[in-house]
């Protein structure tokens, strides 16, 4: 059985931040460019952003979008 979608750019997005391709500050693409980038839906890309959420990797500002914070990953 393969890993689901949400998870794999939950799991994505948390790698490119460990490694540092996305920087704190950095913006996000938007929902439409992550799911045209992962050829996911806009409920894969929806459901994975709270994982990283809940890690405080990220933090979605109300109508300017979703960015990197100062966390690191544990």
């Amino acid at each position: 059985m393969s890993e689901a979608a949400y998870l794999q750019v939950a799991r994505d997005i948390r790698e490119q931040i460990s490694s540092g391709q996305l920087k704190p500050g950095d913006k996000l693409s938007s929902f439409a460019a992550l799911c045209e980038h992962y050829e996911v839906s806009n409920t894969a890309i929806r459901a994975a952003m709270p994982l990283r959420k809940a890690d405080w990797l990220i933090d979605g500002r109300q109508g300017k979008g979703v960015y990197v914070t100062n966390q690191q990953p544990r």
